[in-house]
């Protein structure tokens, strides 16, 4: 097996201290989008996580939306499990509140502890597949296992 780059090995450090044996796997290719994870993993769209982060209008607190790979979030939705108005977060406040880039954001190891909802949608799957902190790498997962590991809201994104 090829050494994984370090922000994939802080992810794949991290699952196994949190007591979960699953393996990051570093592409070659990008797995930046969801359909090129999707392509990568060889599952459904539909099986990939994409880790959004937004931001709270008047807090300015990080929230964080694990949404299905073919769904798009509903900001008003999202704004009343919150109470207050969202909007998406730019590349630099991601970088900062996560640790990671865009196209690279894992569901765990965040330099900040934040508000987490999860998508009902994901829980009709057997396994999903998440960013594990660079645009080519992930990990599959159960949907039980990703909501012990975040401690995620499951609610209705869409």
């Amino acid at each position: 097996m090829s050494q994984l780059s370090p922000s994939a090995q802080k992810i794949q450090d991290l699952l196994c201290s949190l007591g979960f044996n699953y393996a990051v796997i570093e592409h070659a290719e990008s797995t930046r989008t969801a359909q090129e994870a999707a392509d990568r993993a060889g599952c459904d769209l539909g099986q990939i996580i994409k880790s959004l982060i937004f931001r709270g209008k008047a807090s300015g607190k990080p929230i964080l939306v694990l949404t299905s790979g073919v769904n798009r979030v509903d900001e008003k939705r999202i704004s009343g499990y919150v109470e207050e108005s969202i909007s998406r977060a730019d590349a630099d406040f991601v970088r900062t509140v996560t640790g990671f880039a865009i196209g690279g954001v894992p569901p765990i190891g965040h330099n900040e502890k934040m508000e987490t909802y999860l998508d009902e949608d994901l829980m009709q799957y057997l396994v999903v597949w998440a960013a594990a902190g660079t645009p080519n790498a992930i990990f599959e997962l159960t949907p039980t296992d990703l909501q012990k590991m975040t401690g995620g809201k499951v609610v209705q994104v869409k």
